[in-house]
């Protein structure tokens, strides 16, 4: 024990301070929403009517529209194939964690990036403002979203600090953390999870599988993610989000935010 002690003096504060101070530091790899240089004057440009990166997409998460490519982040899964395919290099990735979203339909940009999150309205943020305790469930995940999900609770993010906490029971849950596509095996057990939760509750989707299905959209032993199946309040993108990303919509939902970060 005295060892133990030695070393955690040793190696002093080790949680990040967010949401307050400068800004984290992010990897290298770190991959944010595609984006497009802003202006024709840049070293490259996007012609309004190439269809190069809309044919890579693997899930058809780009579209075209008058401004040029349209990407749903709900649908994204974040790899390179589109920005590989873009014949100019107008394409890449951004930097912006800040991803997270109250609708489906705000994951719908043309710029990279995504409005402002809202908190829960004045009644719930006074519920789960302070304390929001979580039930996960993986309904046909990979593993990738559960694994950035759980590593918010080690000592370098400390999610129990803010309040928020993934429970072992709905029972003792104020809302369902959803990772995976829905399997058709999982649909009921999501669902009894759901009812489980006492009133209010809130729903969180987390990952492109869990919004839309991710990579598996339209096989039919799966339900394209838990948007048609229930209410959801908060959406965070991903394939899988960054545990920044996941952290960040779950403070913003809490109304944890405001004036932390511009």
């Amino acid at each position: 024990m005295l060892n133990l002690l030695l070393t955690r003096l040793k190696q002093g504060h080790r949680t990040m301070p967010y949401p307050e101070g400068p800004p984290p530091p992010l990897p290298d790899r770190f991959r944010g929403a595609p984006t497009i240089r802003p202006t024709p004057g840049e070293d490259a440009s996007c012609p309004p009517d190439c269809a190069q990166c809309v044919e890579a997409c693997p899930t058809h998460a780009i579209a075209l529209a008058e401004r040029g490519p349209r990407f749903d982040l709900g649908r994204c899964l974040f790899c390179t194939d589109c920005i590989d395919a873009c014949p100019t290099g107008a394409l890449t990735h951004g930097t912006d964690w800040r991803l997270s979203t109250r609708t489906r339909q705000a994951l719908l940009t043309d710029r990279g990036s995504v409005e402002k999150l809202a908190a829960l309205d004045d009644a719930l943020k006074r519920l789960f403002g302070r304390s929001l305790k979580l039930r996960q469930v993986s309904a046909g995940g990979c593993g990738g979203c559960e694994a950035d999900v759980n590593v918010l609770s080690t000592v370098g993010w400390d999610l129990a600090r803010f309040g928020i906490q993934i429970v072992a029971s709905p029972r003792h849950a104020d809302g369902v953390l959803i990772t995976g596509c829905v399997s058709e095996h999982m649909r009921q057990a999501l669902r009894d999870t759901y009812d489980a939760i006492p009133s209010p509750r809130v729903v969180i989707a987390v990952g492109a599988c869990a919004i839309s299905g991710g990579p598996f959209a339209g096989s039919p032993a799966q339900h394209d993610g838990a948007t048609e199946l229930l209410p959801i309040d908060l959406f965070i993108p991903g394939c899988p989000p960054h545990p920044l990303t996941i952290l960040d919509g779950l403070l913003g939902l809490m109304g944890r935010l405001e004036g932390a970060l511009p």
